[in-house]
């Protein structure tokens, strides 16, 4: 009797598990540069759909960051991307670094403010944008995400032109800065970034954030409303005298649009429901609600899948 009272929960349990979970699928997901955000998040990722999900394998690629990962992704080359918005809404526009070439990308969800960081050192003597004029200056790595946002300020300022550019990465632009290579670099990230801490964690150095929230109306005016104002606590780095004003874009995990609706409704559900799993890799992943799961934040339409799980939630969204 009760062996049969086993059996029969057994397969009921079995049933009521969606078949997509049942199935061996691997999942590539592109993350980005070591020394950034992009990378433990999306290791964090991997671990909880491969632990999570039954049959489920899941992998995070180190890469370029936004601009790559968007092309992989629209390539069907990975499957999963971090992105920030704008970059996200150009490649699916096909506007800037995409045109005459839209992708067929959709979001999953809205993850957290990445908040542009304008570094320098007291050393240098910047204080403010316009010390930037004939510095030595690095605007991310070429192609980046960080780059398309960094000329996007520079030109708010009209300053696009007066710069000397360096196009390095976040960790290449540190280590540039300590060897007295550059003056000033640019980094779009979530806070704290690792990268940006052991610059300020550096003997005799001493951080500057430069403010330039400034430049978000003329940036919004060109482009749409992609940027907000933000604040990035100066208890963030060591060093900092002050609160620094910036601008700051949403990050969006994308996919390609043909992704099944049930693998992009799992993926959902599960980040979700594993909040604290993935807070503990990385504390942006604390941002993550349900509050900021809108289409202007998103910047693409959402993925069915993505529409289903938030309906379930009470949200309806495009």
């Amino acid at each position: 009797m009760h062996l049969s009272v086993r059996l029969l929960a057994l397969v009921a349990a079995l049933v009521a598990v969606p078949a997509i979970a049942q199935q061996k699928l691997t999942l590539s997901i592109g993350s980005g540069a070591t020394g950034g955000v992009y990378y433990p998040l999306g290791g964090g990722l991997a671990q909880v759909l491969s632990k999570q999900v039954p049959g489920w394998q899941a992998t995070a690629e180190v890469t370029g960051g936004s601009i790559d990962n968007l092309k992989l992704v629209g390539t069907g080359k990975a499957d999963i991307g971090f992105s920030m918005a704008d970059a996200a809404w150009d490649a699916y526009a096909g506007n800037d670094k995409f045109a005459g070439r839209k992708l067929p990308l959709r979001t999953l969800m809205v993850l957290y403010p990445n908040r542009m960081h304008v570094v320098t050192t007291e050393s240098t003597g910047i204080a403010a944008m316009k010390d930037l004029a004939g510095k030595r200056v690095s605007v991310g790595s070429a192609g980046s995400a960080t780059e398309l946002m960094a000329v996007r300020v520079l030109e708010a300022y009209g300053l696009a032109d007066s710069v000397k550019r360096e196009r390095l990465s976040v960790n290449e632009s540190v280590n540039a800065m300590k060897d007295g290579k550059i003056d000033a670099f640019f980094w779009a990230g979530g806070v704290p970034t690792a990268a940006v801490t052991d610059l300020a964690a550096t003997p005799g150095v001493k951080i500057r954030l430069i403010d330039h929230a400034d430049a978000v109306d003329a940036m919004n005016k060109r482009h749409g409303p992609l940027y907000s104002r933000n604040v990035i606590p100066k208890s963030i780095y060591a060093g900092m005298a002050a609160d620094n004003a910036n601008a700051t874009v949403w990050n969006v995990l994308v996919v390609n649009a043909n992704m099944p609706d049930d693998v992009a409704y799992t993926i959902v559900k599960t980040v979700f429901e594993r909040k604290p799993d993935l807070v503990a890799v990385h504390k942006e992943f604390a941002t993550l609600a349900l509050d900021w799961q809108t289409n202007g934040a998103a910047a693409l339409p959402f993925h069915p899948g993505a529409q289903r799980y938030f309906a379930e939630k009470g949200l309806k969204l495009q």
